[in-house]
């Protein structure tokens, strides 16, 4: 049994009266993994107080220090065992187990691209607009930031923004998703080495997440979740004039085209459609496949997922269980609805034989879906691919685009017309061609529309965490013709006539 208290490197602080304690179950079976806390204004309190002295100490290092201090961290990440970690993660959230592995084995990347990068780029200098003149800009932090995570990814998508906050001199509060607190906090011994409270972990709920977001000790947010959650936070940022950045998930879509590589596009769209239960904010859930190949896609796509192992994340599984009873009962109500609507259940749509204890689905594909179906406006976040037949790759397009989500999109095709159009008018901040759900430190991750504001990881999530000051310095003052008092010329047109006469 695991017991969660909130974090402040490099040590544990005793738990308050005030924080609640709540049992932590094992979503495929529900057996106990442990307990964690629920911290509210005490808690948060301490650790600001902590984060705020920290920070200012932390701003005030020279660049090559704190990339230092984020090297560090890199190499405990790659040195360390990871079993501690991955098994309190899958026992939580489901994931199989070698998926726990492979997230943290991408973390420490992260802190090496965002330690250089601060190195490299500290501001600019501007031609000038005056001779004499140096005219430059440079960054500054912004102070302690908030990192709002979702169940997911909590580890990898916690690395994305706080390496980059870090790199910013910033210091970072975390509240971990409530499903992934007891993984989240076994992470947090990689930061045990920076300074005390430059790193902090509070668990809690959605009122612990509101708090830090409007506390004027805080002064930047980056959150992912759903979109009300998403719109919530943006509100309140809002309303301080507080910087955000916003990951708010998406439906996104998979465009098969008549010249797609048919075993390429039919393992690649299990993969997306299916990773992690579906659980993915960039899984593929919409799928446009043209006419000419639609049957063949469907008829292969169907028998690969019928193949998919379902089980205990720590078996050999591809697909564990959904994170929680109520996320399996949405996901099942929009299957039910869209076969009421007239869609055909080609596999799946049911709780697989023998995992009745856990929030089990098996792998599930729909064919005959239509654009006006709820399943294909919505995000569904589980294991379904709903499957409509389009005439056209233009056709395709369109329909992908139409949604109010706008995270990633992919393509599969041999056609190098197809993927210039799609990377060119696809309505999303990602798009991928013949390779699905890849990321890369130095590319920004985001969405268009409802799937949020905002960018992580590249430039621009350096940029999210940092802000700019012009300055202009003269080395000989002197004064300027165009400062007061105007020459009196100034006020007389031509003829020496008084303007105004």
């Amino acid at each position: 049994m695991h017991s969660a208290r909130y974090f402040l490197c490099p040590g544990y602080l005793p738990a308050s009266p005030t924080a609640a304690r709540v049992p932590v179950l094992n979503p495929a079976d529900q057996s106990p993994v442990g307990e964690r806390l629920v911290c509210r204004e005490p808690e948060i309190d301490a650790v600001l107080d902590a984060a705020n002295a920290s920070q200012r100490k932390w701003a005030a290092l020279d660049a090559k220090t704190r990339a230092g201090f984020l090297h560090r961290i890199a190499d405990r990440i790659e040195s360390a065992d990871p079993e501690a970690v991955s098994v309190l993660l899958t026992k939580e959230m489901g994931k199989p187990y070698p998926e726990s592995v492979g997230e943290i084995a991408n973390c420490g990347g992260v802190f090496r691209y965002y330690a250089e990068l601060a190195r490299d780029d500290a501001g600019s200098v501007a031609g000038t607009t005056q001779a004499g003149s140096l005219q430059f800009s440079r960054y500054h932090p912004y102070g302690v930031s908030v990192h709002i995570l979702p169940y997911n990814f909590p580890i990898l998508l916690l690395c994305w923004t706080v390496a980059a906050s870090l790199a910013a001199g910033n210091a970072c509060v975390i509240k971990p998703a409530e499903a992934t607190t007891l993984s989240t906090l076994g992470f947090m011994a990689h930061f045990d080495h920076l300074p005390e409270g430059l790193v902090s972990c509070l668990p809690g709920d959605a009122e612990t997440g509101r708090l830090l977001v409007s506390s004027p000790r805080t002064h930047a947010v980056a959150f992912t979740g759903s979109v009300a959650a998403g719109r919530a936070v943006a509100e309140s940022c809002g309303a301080q004039l507080k910087p955000c950045v916003i990951e708010a998930g998406g439906s996104d879509p998979m465009i098969i085209s008549a010249s797609a590589p048919m075993e390429a596009a039919v393992a690649g769209s299990v993969t997306a459609a299916f990773h992690l239960s579906g659980q993915i904010c960039t899984s593929a859930e919409r799928f446009f496949v043209v006419d000419s190949v639609y049957e063949e896609f469907v008829e292969r796509f169907a028998a690969f997922a019928r193949t998919l192992r379902i089980g205990d994340g720590m078996g050999n599984h591809e697909i564990g269980p959904l994170v929680s009873e109520a996320a399996r009962e949405r996901v099942d109500r929009l299957v039910r609805s869209a076969v009421d609507a007239g869609a055909t259940l080609v596999c799946g749509g049911c709780v697989p034989a023998g995992l009745e204890r856990g929030w089990f689905y098996a792998p599930t594909v729909l064919a005959g879906v239509r654009p006006q179906m709820e399943i294909m406006r919505v995000e569904c976040f589980g294991p379904v691919a709903s499957v409509c037949r389009v005439k056209d790759f233009d056709e395709a397009v369109r329909l992908s685009n139409d949604s109010p989500f706008g995270l990633g999109a992919s393509v599969f095709t041999t056609d190098l017309a197809d993927a210039m159009e799609a990377s060119e008018r696809l309505e999303s901040g990602m798009v991928w061609v013949n390779n699905p759900l890849i990321d890369n430190d130095a590319l920004p991750f985001g969405g268009w529309k409802l799937s949020g504001l905002g960018r992580e990881l590249g430039r621009l999530g350096l940029d999210a965490f940092r802000r700019s000051k012009m300055v202009v310095i003269d080395h000989e003052p002197k004064v300027h013709e165009w400062w007061y008092p105007y020459d009196d010329a100034w006020f007389h047109g031509a003829g020496g006539r008084k303007l105004g006469d």
